[in-house]
């Protein structure tokens, strides 16, 4: 039996956090999902400290305030996690921050709900768009773009090898009818590719550059990186779960070269490299959305 609402490396990040119920303690979840990471740092801060929860899904925001909507000490914010240092600044708590925590990627309450348009396995409306009430859905993105434009962003997002390939066969078959559901493109794409039999179902990589693409993740990732070194207090934590090596290798690069601006602007934020863990077969048994999550700590030194 699996859990695909159960929280990543759910231990592995309170350790990396070293949450502590202390009543200046200060903690952000910058991806809160349906909360089961926030859960668990609430469950040790009890009555004491804050948690700070952020994400950019107005379900998400919904499913927060009716799960800790009457707790003193939690707040939940509609704001992209590239936005935590605009939040810390609006609440007053740059370099105050005892711990943030972010877990990238899709949520599996995300990927479960068809109308979302992030699962290729389940038909539904080709959206991909992680704040339905902004931008532009992947459907009219994939309808407009040239070949050329699709294949970069398949081979730079997905590293998909047979980019141009799919992107051809992508163009021609909008010819004939508009690409409007996750099962039609999925579809496209499979027959696009069809050969020797592959270890992941052939639209794997595609829907993640398309859906990366949409939603300019990895353009947040480094600003929400950066604003962390620069909001945590001295001693405060990072802890980052990345899911693929794109998103891992920009976390990796970061915490090893990490220079920012502190809070006064004259002193420099120093990140030292706490550790590296990754899930339990125990856990990927359970949750096989963990197999490729990998967790990393930093710990703001000056």
């Amino acid at each position: 039996m699996t859990d695909s609402h159960r929280p990543v490396m759910l231990e592995e990040s309170l350790a990396g956090l070293s949450v502590r119920a202390m009543p200046d303690a200060i903690y952000v979840d910058g991806t809160f999902g349906r909360g089961g990471h926030s859960a668990a740092i609430l469950d040790v801060l009890g009555a004491q400290g804050f948690l700070h929860a952020m994400d950019q899904d107005p379900d998400a925001v919904t499913a927060a305030k009716l799960r800790f909507g009457e707790r003193g000490n939690f707040r939940i914010h509609h704001r992209n996690f590239g936005e935590l240092g605009e939040l810390a600044r609006d609440c007053g708590m740059v370099g105050q921050i005892s711990g943030i925590l972010l877990d990238l990627g899709v949520s599996s309450p995300q990927f479960d709900d068809a109308e979302r348009g992030f699962s290729f396995l389940r038909d539904g409306p080709l959206d991909m768009r992680m704040d339905p009430s902004s931008g532009e859905p992947a459907s009219a993105w994939i309808n407009r773009a040239d070949a050329e434009e699709i294949a970069d962003v398949l081979y730079q997002y997905g590293e998909e090898r047979l980019s141009r390939r799919i992107a051809r066969r992508i163009v021609e078959a909008r010819i004939e009818t508009p690409i409007l559901r996750t099962t039609q493109l999925a579809d496209i794409i499979s027959r696009a590719m069809s050969g020797p039999r592959q270890k992941i179902h052939p639209a794997t990589r595609s829907f993640q550059a398309i859906r990366i693409f949409i939603n300019r993740e990895l353009d947040v990732l480094p600003r929400a990186l950066q604003s962390a070194a620069e909001v945590l207090a001295p001693g405060g934590r990072l802890a980052v779960i990345s899911f693929h090596s794109l998103e891992d290798r920009i976390v990796k690069r970061f915490m090893r070269d990490a220079r920012g601006t502190g809070p006064d602007d004259a002193k420099k934020a120093e990140l030292k490299r706490v550790s590296r863990a990754f899930p339990s077969d125990a856990e990927c048994a359970i949750n096989p959305r963990a197999r490729s999550a990998v967790l990393r700590v930093a710990e703001r030194v000056s």
